[in-house]
C-alpha cells in the first residue's frame, strides 16, 4: 500500500474516519487479549512500530543481530515474510528463494543471521531452537499475541513520527499510541525527531540511532541520477540522496513491496539513460527487481548506528543476562 497523504497531519478526512478506526482499534485490542502466547525456549526481542511501514525496523533487526553475535550469541531472525508466498516455517536461502516467495526484508536479514519465515510466529520459534539459536530477533510482529516476547522495541521514525496519530483508517497507527507505548519496553527513534513524537513517550525509556549511507554514496555525489523506491516512506530515500549530493532528475515511487516487473525496470532504465544519469535504489527494492536487470542499478545501502551502545547493550543485558 501507499500511505495517504491526510495520515500526515489532522483534518476533516481523518475525524470523518475515526468512528472506523475506533473499530480497528478494538478488533486489534480483543485479537492481543485472546491470543495463546507461546512461550520460546530462548528469549525472544521484538523489533515493532506503531505506525504502518516507514520507520525503520529492518536496519534496527539487522544492527540487533550484529550487536549479538559481537556478544558471543547466536541470534536468529524471525519475520512474517510480508509480500512472500511462502507459509513456512522456512529457512531463508537467498540462493534458492526470492522476494516473491519469502519477503524482500528476509532476504536481506538472511546476509546477518540464519532468518526464518513463518506466518505463524511460534512453529518459526521452536524451527529456530531446533537449528541453534540462543535468542531470536522478530522483525515486526509487535502487535502480534502468539509468541511471548522478552523485550519489545517500538522504532519510530524521526521525521514521520505518529504522523497525525489516527489509528487506520483515520491514521497511519496499527494501535493506539498510548497502548502500543504501554507494552514497550524501549523506544528507538532514528533519526532527530522533527515532529514532537518524543513528548508522547512519557517513561518509556529511549534509544537514539540514525541511519547511515553505504560506500555507495561517493558515487553519487555530482551525479545526475533517476531514482525509484517502493518503500513506506519513499521521500526518506530521495532526501538521502539529495544529503549525499547526487542531483536528482527524476524520482519515482511505488506502493510498499511493490514487484518491479521487466517492463518497470525497462521504463526506469530508459529514462535514466535519456537524462545521462544512472539509475537508483534501495537494497529493499533491488531484491524484488529481476536478478538477471539488477547489473543496471546502482544500490544505495544503509546502516544503523547507535548513539549510545552502552544503553543497548544495559538494555539487551536485562534479558540475555538477567541477573547483572
Amino acid at each position: 500500500m501507499r500511505a495517504p497523504e491526510f495520515w500526515h497531519a489532522d483534518g476533516w478526512l481523518p475525524r470523518l474516519l475515526s468512528p472506523l478506526s475506533a473499530v480497528y482499534a478494538w478488533g486489534g485490542a480483543r485479537r492481543l487479549a485472546g491470543a495463546e502466547t507461546f512461550q520460546a525456549r530462548m528469549p525472544v526481542i521484538c523489533v515493532g512500530n506503531i505506525v504502518a511501514g516507514g520507520a525503520g525496523k529492518t536496519p534496527v533487526v539487522a544492527s540487533l543481530v550484529d550487536r549479538l553475535k559481537q556478544r558471543g550469541r547466536h541470534p536468529h531472525v524471525l519475520t512474517r515474510g510480508y509480500g512472500g508466498t511462502e507459509a513456512g516455517p522456512r529457512a531463508v536461502d537467498p540462493t534458492r528463494h526470492d522476494a516473491a516467495r519469502v519477503g524482500d526484508e528476509a532476504l536481506l536479514l538472511a546476509a546477518h543471521a540464519p532468518t526464518w519465515v513463518a506466518h505463524w510466529r511460534p512453529d518459526g520459534a521452536v524451527a529456530a531452537a531446533e537449528m541453534g539459536a540462543d535468542v531470536l530477533v522478530m522483525d515486526d510482529g509487535f502487535q502480534n499475541g502468539s509468541l511471548l516476547k522478552d523485550l519489545s522495541l517500538v522504532v519510530v521514525d524521526g521525521g514521520y513520527g505518529f504522523g497525525n496519530g489516527r489509528v487506520i483508517p483515520a491514521g497511519p497507527c496499527r494501535e493506539p499510541i498510548a497502548a502500543g507505548l504501554a507494552r514497550a519496553d524501549a523506544v528507538v527513534m532514528v533519526g532527530d525527531d522533527r515532529t514532537g513524537a518524543c513528548s508522547r513517550l512519557g517513561d518509556v525509556p529511549l534509544l537514539r540511532a540514525k541511519l547511515v549511507p553505504g560506500p555507495e554514496a561517493a558515487l553519487l555525489q555530482g551525479r545526475r541520477l533517476v531514482a525509484f523506491a517502493g518503500i513506506g516512506r519513499p521521500d526518506k530515500f530521495f532526501d538521502t540522496l539529495d544529503a549525499c549530493g547526487g542531483d536528482i532528475v527524476a524520482a519515482h515511487s511505488f506502493p510498499d513491496h511493490h514487484p518491479y516487473s521487466r517492463a518497470d525496470v525497462a521504463e526506469l532504465a530508459g529514462a535514466a539513460a535519456a537524462a545521462d544519469a544512472l539509475l537508483v535504489t534501495t537494497a529493499k527494492d533491488a531484491v524484488r527487481v529481476p536478478e538477471d536487470l539488477r547489473p543496471a542499478l546502482t544500490v544505495l545501502t544503509v546502516r544503523l548506528v547507535w548513539y549510545d551502545t552502552g544503553a543497548l547493550d544495559r538494555l539487551l543485558d536485562t534479558v540475555l543476562d538477567p541477573k547483572t
